[in-house]
């Protein structure tokens, strides 16, 4: 019965959006994964809207005969979050691409949901202002909103909890909703922009956003430097935000991640310790002054080999080696997989919690390096293993849970960035208790057919 009510959908889907809706196996393939190691489930059929109008009308047709519907933005999440484990249509609103407004004066902007933040940052070149969530993947905005994403700007310029200011929503029954306005602050009732922000399309699909935007820096410096411990780098980035270095970037990769670097990027060419990737924004002077403060409190913990980036391109190279330590982890060992984790403390705890965390990775036997946003204490697991032998796997999955649970021994979360997805999903009730509860009340009054992304976050039928 089930799936006859899914044939009568996709027949009205196609009505309603012609060669626009796709039951091909190769497009439905690439709407049945995301980037990192997860089981693959396909979608029965692909749709393409481009406008909120036809997000509305999907769901009234998918409401009406009760099938499943998983927003799409480009794949890029790393828990499962797109995966349509029980099948219906997959919500792919990468045509929804166009920046609708730039208020230069009021410093934001209003985009559809699959605009990229490269694509943005493209066109506010001009302006002499920026987005600046930079999550590593050229993620859509809309994805970025429904998982929260954040990078490694966050410490300056927050994660996109900070920088959404409202959203346009199409509801489960295809009600269309707009939250939160172009204002700086509200008093005005429940915060409903920050309900949907980080609900990974349990609840609705977002058509439409207002982001916040700041003025680019007069000087931009980038730099990396080495320690002998993690420890000591550790202890460098909390004495430097303790004492009030605006830092904008801060990223930790351990030794085991800086060997993976310098594989998968020769031209690198860094000592296999443990470093800091950082980037100064100010004026000229501003940034001066940050520096010499950061040396100073480095100096304290044995920082060595600073290198300098001044030039555009040469820390772009440097950022974009950042953001591929994945495959640069994955470089350790040929024909691995990974299990990717990641978890955010207090940051009075992080050098203890990555501590006891590569203690665990000892105990295992296993390879698996970290790298951070370290200003957050937020730090990623990179958890490699052989995908033919069953034990390995085994082991890297309780890896990941001894390490989430050590998070929350110190006070932490399960995830600071990645989001629940499918992958969290199992340490919710030990994150947050009678709340979790709440969670589910919600996702039942606003999605009382469970048909809004179901299997993800919270269950309620």
């Amino acid at each position: 019965m089930t799936q006859d009510k899914t044939a009568i959908a996709i027949a009205a889907l196609k009505d309603l959006l012609g060669d626009r809706l796709s039951t091909g196996e190769s497009i439905r393939e690439i709407h049945g994964r995301d980037e990192a190691y997860s089981e693959p489930a396909l979608p029965d059929a692909v749709v393409f809207p481009e406008n909120t109008q036809e997000v509305s009308a999907i769901m009234k047709i998918c409401s009406g005969h009760g099938v499943p519907v998983v927003p799409f933005g480009i794949g890029t999440s790393l828990e499962g979050h797109v995966i349509p484990v029980r099948g219906g249509i997959s919500v792919d609103t990468s045509r929804m691409n166009k920046v609708l407004e730039i208020h230069e004066s009021d410093l934001d902007a209003v985009v559809q949901p699959g605009v990229t933040r490269t694509q943005l940052n493209d066109d506010l070149r001009a302006t002499g202002l920026m987005f600046t969530v930079d999550p590593g993947a050229d993620a859509t905005l809309g994805g970025m909103a429904a998982t929260r994403a954040s990078g490694t700007n966050t410490v300056r310029y927050g994660t996109m909890r900070e920088n959404v200011m409202a959203l346009e929503v199409v509801l489960p029954d295809g009600t269309v909703i707009n939250t939160g306005s172009r204002a700086r602050k509200s008093s005005a009732g429940y915060d409903l922009t920050h309900l949907f922000v980080g609900s990974e399309g349990t609840l609705g699909i977002i058509t439409e956003l207002t982001v916040r935007l700041f003025g680019q820096p007069d000087t931009i410096l980038a730099a990396t430097c080495a320690f002998e411990t993690v420890d000591d780098a550790v202890n460098t980035v909390i004495m430097a935000i303790q004492i009030g270095i605006p830092m904008a970037r801060i990223e930790l990769l351990d030794d085991v991640q800086m060997k993976g670097m310098n594989i998968y990027n020769p031209d690198l060419n860094l000592p296999e310790k443990p470093h800091l990737f950082l980037e100064f924004h100010g004026s000229e002077a501003g940034v001066r002054e940050q520096v010499e403060l950061f040396e100073s409190v480095g100096g304290e913990f044995g920082v060595s080999g600073f290198q300098w980036a001044t030039r555009a391109e040469d820390r772009n190279r440097l950022w974009t080696a950042r953001h591929n330590a994945y495959y640069a982890g994955k470089s350790l060992r040929q024909g691995c997989e990974g299990v990717v984790t990641d978890c955010c403390v207090p940051i009075s705890a992080l050098a203890d919690c990555i501590a006891r965390t590569k203690a665990l990775i000892a105990e295992a036997g296993m390879i698996a390096p970290i790298v951070g946003h370290v200003g957050d204490g937020n730090f990623h697991l990179l958890i490699l293993f052989d995908p033919n032998d069953p034990d390995e796997l085994t082991r890297a999955k309780t890896l990941a849970a001894e390490v989430n649970h050590v998070a929350l021994s110190f006070g932490g979360t399960v995830t600071g960035e990645h989001g629940v997805g499918i992958g969290k999903k199992k340490y919710m009730a030990d994150e947050h208790g009678a709340a979790y509860a709440l969670m589910a009340t919600l996702k039942r009054a606003v999605d009382p057919d469970n048909i809004m992304n179901p299997g993800k976050i919270v269950e309620i039928n």
